[in-house]
């Protein structure tokens, strides 16, 4: 799978490349990741890829031209892009549907923005998709960009070691994952569930299960109404409920009634 990114600090994008299971699936050649320096596509001497915007306001806009040009220079050399993604506050969120989607494409390209914006055209011009990894701002879209590339690289087989371990993150069904313990089974005087160290396969995967639908009822109620659940999941969720409120106290009982 093919990742070509744009910025104005290509150094900063790959040394967040180098590491972990990313750099682990360029080395092997699953990955084919190449990073393109903003400024090398400008036409003027100071290399300018930002201008005061038209209104007035403060800050500065990410010129249309240069990113402009470094697609179509993608595009020359590596092939035209599956999908040219701007990473952007006002994009559609990213989320782990959305992973899976571009991780059954072949090439994507993404074009990093900074200071105040990217020039509104940009998207119609290069029919790009806009998408926000969380209603937060950071400085440009660097770190979004990694964020996109190390999650939808986990999903392209041969890349993790471990399938098996992808399948379970949160989120990939659709829920929260479960809670994780290893060696010592006890530590200051806490220990690790019973049943994790009992042996019996089956008692395990219905702690896990329901350990899953708990921590996502508790902490994430929305993803429990999409989530794809059988009809066991459900009457679990119910008796979870049900214990919630028997040890709620009794105002707030009726409150959630």
């Amino acid at each position: 799978m093919k990742f070509d990114i744009v910025t104005i600090f290509p150094s900063m994008v790959r040394a967040g490349l180098a590491e972990g299971v990313v750099g682990r699936g360029m080395t092997s050649g699953v990955l084919d990741v190449e990073v393109h320096d903003l400024r090398e596509h400008t036409t003027d001497r100071h290399r300018t890829v930002d201008d005061v915007p038209y209104g007035g306001g403060p800050g500065m806009v990410m010129k249309v031209e240069p990113f402009v040009r470094a697609v179509a220079a993608i595009e020359a050399r590596r092939g035209r892009p599956d999908v040219v993604v701007l990473l952007s506050p006002q994009g559609e969120r990213f989320v782990q549907a959305t992973a899976v989607e571009l991780s059954r494409m072949r090439h994507v390209a993404l074009l990093c923005g900074r200071y105040e914006g990217v020039d509104e055209r940009l998207v119609a011009l290069l029919g790009a998709r806009e998408m926000s990894v969380g209603d937060f701002v950071v400085s440009g879209g660097e770190l979004p960009a990694l964020m996109v590339v190390d999650s939808v690289s986990r999903l392209v087989p041969g890349v993790v070691g471990d399938e098996q371990s992808v399948a379970e993150d949160s989120f990939s069904a659709g829920l929260l994952d479960y809670p994780h313990y290893t060696r010592p089974a006890v530590f200051d005087g806490v220990s690790v569930p019973e049943v994790l160290l009992s042996g019996n396969h089956r008692a395990v995967r219905e702690w896990r299960r329901r350990a899953a639908l708990e921590r996502t009822l508790a902490r994430r109620p929305e993803l429990v109404e999409v989530a794809a659940l059988d009809d066991t999941d459900r009457r679990v969720l119910e008796a979870i409920r049900r214990e919630r409120q028997d040890t709620l106290p009794v105002e707030r009982a009726d409150e959630e009634r």
